[in-house]
């Protein structure tokens, strides 16, 4: 058994995200378990390479955690020609320029979502990676939640019979920064630096929504801005003028209504910060980010209506929980496995830079639908473009 070297440039790992779930999580732990098994037997171990705007802050977490390889700058780091992938997790508005250097550079790409700010920028991008020859990936954490997997398997077990509807709540309050810091970064709620709610989680909700219950065929959207003043990171008020929340509808293949709301101005009262109910004609589910509750048919309660007497049933109660007969491991940490595995063996992939268009699909014919106040049909997408113009 081999153990071959890839050379990974990582950049934007001093956010949350790029920190936590791509660098800790995922490479870091890739590393830590001996590297990925490919299907020869033989095994590749990732070998990052990390660059930031800051470099004495990536430098210090390269240091915590035994990373031994630091650039200073974009462009040192793609001049590598041992380093053949690029990711990204830095800001959107950055993300178009980045990849398209690091494609040119002749890397294989992958990156965080959503891919760009429009539709025809991440057009433009897949089509320079398909020109290039290039192989890319954009991550679709989601899928992989212990949560989700288990609605797959019932999916695919007919557990659901027919699928009639499925809701989803999404979201949590975050604190205006006055008298608490906020949890997101204040550029979120800004337009000019990309922020907004149905960017950041329409194309989550397009990869969901077409991998398990049916491709999307249309949407109905209203997004809001609650909240309109917000305070930054160094105190001072700011006009928070993007959507901090989105109510969807989505028509899917087959007839499916999925109705989605997204808020960052909601305060929770479910089992969960993102939570899918799943109803069809034998049975019902709904699920978290960890845990999944069902009711089949022959299980399901007699309710009967009536507003002079209080409600005697306990619904929460009448659910069974899918047990975790399976292991579940980081959903990052899988994907980049996966990826990892395409890159280095030609492994089946889905997950490519077109992918990640659709999502920025979604989310422009969202805001159109939400800025004309109708329905709006969701075109099929190639490297080539659409069927009509998108705004």
């Amino acid at each position: 058994m081999a153990t071959q070297r890839l050379g990974i440039i990582m950049h934007g790992i001093t956010g949350r995200m790029g920190y936590n779930q791509h660098l800790v999580r995922s490479i870091v732990a890739i590393r830590d378990q001996g590297g990925v098994a490919l299907p020869s037997g033989d095994r590749v171990m990732p070998d990052p390479i990390l660059v930031g705007r800051n470099y004495e802050k990536v430098a210090a977490l390269a240091a915590r955690h035994g990373i031994k390889r630091v650039a200073s700058s974009v462009n040192e780091a793609l001049g590598n020609l041992d380093d053949t992938v690029f990711f990204d997790a830095g800001s959107t508005q950055m993300r178009v320029s980045l990849l398209g250097q690091a494609i040119a550079a002749g890397k294989h790409v992958y990156c965080e979502k959503p891919v760009s700010e429009t539709l025809q920028e991440a057009l433009d991008v897949a089509a320079l990676a398909k020109q290039h020859g290039v192989k890319s990936g954009v991550v679709q954490d989601k899928l992989y939640l212990p949560g989700l997997r288990k609605i797959a398997m019932l999916r695919e077990s007919g557990f659901f019979g027919r699928i009639l509807s499925v809701r989803g709540e999404f979201g949590y309050w975050v604190f205006e920064g006055d008298w608490q810091a906020a949890q997101r970064p204040s550029w979120n709620y800004r337009k000019e630096d990309g922020g907004g709610i149905i960017l950041d989680m329409v194309p989550h909700w397009r990869y969901v929504l077409d991998n398990l219950f049916g491709e999307v065929e249309s949407v109905s959207c209203l997004g809001a801005n609650h909240i309109p003043e917000r305070v930054d990171e160094q105190g001072s008020r700011y006009q928070a003028d993007a959507d901090d929340a989105a109510y969807a509808t989505f028509r899917l293949a087959g007839g499916i209504i999925a109705h989605i709301n997204s808020s960052w101005a909601v305060r929770v009262k479910r089992d969960d910060l993102v939570t899918f109910q799943v109803d069809g004609t034998h049975g019902s589910a709904v699920a978290g980010l960890t845990r999944c509750y069902t009711q089949h048919r022959v299980n399901t309660p007699r309710p009967v209506w009536n507003p002079d007497q209080p409600q005697t049933m306990r619904f929460q109660e009448q659910w069974d929980e899918v047990p975790d007969n399976a292991s579940y491991e980081n959903g990052f940490k899988l994907q980049w496995e996966e990826f990892i595995r395409h890159v280095v063996s030609g492994t089946t992939w889905k997950f490519d830079l077109l992918e990640g268009a659709k999502g920025v699909q979604l989310a422009e014919l969202a805001t159109e639908s939400w800025r004309e106040r109708r329905w709006v049909d969701v075109p099929a997408l190639t490297l080539s473009g659409i069927r009509r113009a998108v705004a």
